[in-house]
Parts: C-alpha cells; structure tokens; sequence
C-alpha cells in the first residue's frame, strides 16, 4: 500500500493523557485505535543532506508493522502542511539495513505511546511522549479549525514543531542530556 497526499496537522498540548482523551471524546470523536507503542527512526545520510533540505525520511514500527515515510519540507502557514508519501513495508528492522548500506544512517529515535481517533474530516492521536503529552489533529484545514474548536480550544493553541524541535528544546532548557527521545528502560 502507498499512499502520497498533503499532510495537514496542529498539535495541541495537555497535561495528561486523561485530559486529552476526556476532551477528544466529549468533542464527538471516536475511538479508531487502541494505544500502542510506535517506534520511530529519522535517517539521513552522512551530510544531513535530507535536513539541510528540511526533509525527513522515517521508519515506523508500529503494532508488528513498519511504514516507510518520506515528508517533504514545511510549507509556511497557521498549520504545518507537506507532502508526505508513505508505505507499509514487511520488516522494518531489514528495511532500515538496506538504508544503511546506500548511505543512511538513524540520527533520531523516538517513542510515543499513541492512541487514535476519528471525528467528520480529521484523525486525532493522542500521543503520550517522554517530553509530554500531545493531540495531533490530522485532515482538512476546516475539519482541523472545527474540531480544534469543539475541543475548547483556538488556532492560539497549535504547535506546529515536530517532536524532535519539541524534544531538543525541553533537552535545551532543561540542561539534560540524551540525543534521543525515548523512554528511560526500567
């Protein structure tokens, strides 16, 4: 399966996990996906040439399956919106070996616990993060705008970073250390 669309999406900030879902589903969405752990690796190769152009090539693992997404820069805007082209790949793990030997490396892993849901024209996750909790509404701007709304809140709200700039920055101001986002192993 490939799909290759416009990717449109905020993300919205809330204290708990508890919170967010209460809010999700009391603005009229329903459940689509029960949480899970999603496992991300952004590659590159050995002069960031994918960074330099603000491009990102991921591997996700997510439930047994991997997906390979290529997302192109980020189009100025109230909502972060780029081209995002995607595929359901057999082994992740494989896959990611074969980058290597053309010349990619990981240079970021993150971890998120998501959970999603679906509401008229947008999907929502709920992502549980080590740098926060987080709701990304995912579809079409008046979809984004009107459910936005239902949830309580505005445009005022949105964050438009990528959890890599959410997560250096937390690591900045903080003074902590750790190149990737993760959850501390117990």
């Amino acid at each position: 399966m490939t799909q290759a669309e416009i990717e449109r999406e905020v993300k919205l900030s809330f204290d708990t996990a508890q919170d967010a879902r209460a809010a999700i589903l009391a603005a009229g969405a329903t459940p689509l996906r029960c949480r899970r752990l999603q496992e991300d690796a952004l590659l590159d190769t050995d002069d960031d040439s994918l960074r330099r152009r603000r491009c990102v090539l991921r591997v996700r693992t997510d439930s047994g399956k991997s997906l390979l997404t290529f997302k192109g820069p980020v189009q100025a805007g109230p909502m972060k919106v780029r081209e995002e082209l995607e595929t359901v790949v057999a082994d992740g793990d494989v896959l990611r070996r074969i980058l290597e030997q053309l010349g990619l490396h990981v240079w970021f892993r993150y971890e998120k616990y998501r959970e999603e849901f679906a509401a008229e024209d947008v999907t929502i996750a709920l992502d549980e993060t080590p740098v926060g909790t987080f709701v990304e509404i995912e579809g079409g701007e008046a979809g984004i705008l009107a459910f936005t709304a239902a949830m309580g809140r505005s445009a005022d709200d949105f964050i438009l970073d990528s959890y890599r700039g959410l997560f250096v920055r937390l690591r900045d101001e903080h003074g902590l250390t750790g190149s990737d986002m993760v959850f501390e192993e117990a």
